[in-house]
């Protein structure tokens, strides 16, 4: 958990503290690594297993999809209807959008065995797969092999900051604690670059979502925010703000996008239809227009492209305890 504010620690731990669900592995003596007991990963690739009995596979009439909760939810629920519909007619089954409000619900809704196929943000993976039993296996990116987003500190156009080193004695706006460019990242870059400790040097507060943080900033309501600037070109391709009165300070390396994949437990079967989807999808011009850093889905591999976000984990002083 991270340590440095009770604050951080309550929403942290919201949904760390459900039931472990009673599936068939649960008694296994099996290798875990940081997956929870509820999971084994006899494979050593971190995620967890499918269970070993086929009785405890789900193969459900309806699959339930949603993406992670930035922005208005009805607004990515429209985005995303074409995709939907081709995931239903590939795998030959009703699929439904469901939009959730937070990533601590998102976390709950897999978990629980509510949500089957998912797209969790860059910092909630390693959560998500430890956790809740995500298999994460694609992401978006260019034809020519290019992804990812980067993390960037910003201010107020006419904010007297130049440099993260200002923000001592001020009040910073993260988004969530499970979110990689909103909190985990740039907290460890403000530590180890700067010097700079939560509730030491600066007042943290969180805002829910990178749009608020962005929105908060644009109005005048956040002296400072770290975001994903990803989001912050979206809203400006829709005119939802005018990059003009908003200014970075910082910018960070390039980090590894939302991730897709789906619940462990699914039927292999399924499984193989539903990554079919994703790898013949041809993006509409509404898709196209949102995603406009990418061009198409991209296979990955948790342990080895999620590593840099585990390292930030560590330097946060953040373990996967599911309890």
């Amino acid at each position: 958990m991270v340590s440095f504010s009770k604050g951080i620690f309550a929403a942290v731990g919201a949904f760390m503290l459900l039931t472990v669900p009673t599936i068939g592995n649960a008694q296994e003596d099996c290798h875990r690594g940081t997956l929870d007991v509820a999971y084994c990963d006899r494979n050593l690739d971190q995620l967890a297993d499918l269970p070993t009995d086929p009785k405890d596979w789900v193969d459900p009439s309806t699959i339930i999809f949603t993406y992670t909760p930035v922005e208005d939810p009805a607004v990515y629920a429209s985005i995303w209807q074409g995709f939907v519909d081709h995931m239903a007619e590939v795998t030959g089954r009703k699929v439904a959008f469901f939009p959730v409000q937070s990533n601590a619900a998102q976390l709950e809704a897999m978990r629980s065995g509510r949500l089957h196929v998912a797209g969790f943000n860059t910092g909630s993976n390693p959560i998500a797969v430890s956790c809740a039993g995500f298999v994460p296996f694609g992401m978006m990116a260019y034809k020519d092999g290019k992804f990812g987003y980067e993390m960037e500190i910003i201010v107020p156009a006419d904010s007297d900051m130049t440099s993260p080193d200002q923000i001592k004695g001020r009040t910073m706006a993260f988004t969530s604690p499970t979110s990689n460019s909103g909190f985990k990242a740039p907290s460890a870059i403000l530590k180890g670059e700067f010097g700079l400790k939560a509730e030491v040097d600066f007042t943290p507060t969180f805002s829910g979502k990178h749009d608020n943080s962005i929105l908060g900033v644009y109005n005048g309501d956040y002296e400072v925010a770290a975001i994903a600037n990803s989001v912050m070109q979206r809203m400006v391709r829709r005119g939802v703000i005018d990059p003009g009165k908003i200014r970075t300070i910082y910018k960070s390396q390039t980090f590894p996008t939302t991730g897709y994949g789906h619940a462990h437990n699914l039927h292999p079967e399924l499984v193989a239809k539903i990554k079919t989807a994703f790898w013949t999808y041809k993006w509409d011009e509404t898709f196209k227009k949102e995603f406009k850093k990418a061009d198409i889905f991209v296979g990955i591999e948790h342990k080895y492209d999620w590593a840099v976000i585990r390292g930030i984990d560590k330097a946060n002083g953040v373990s996967y305890d599911c309890k």
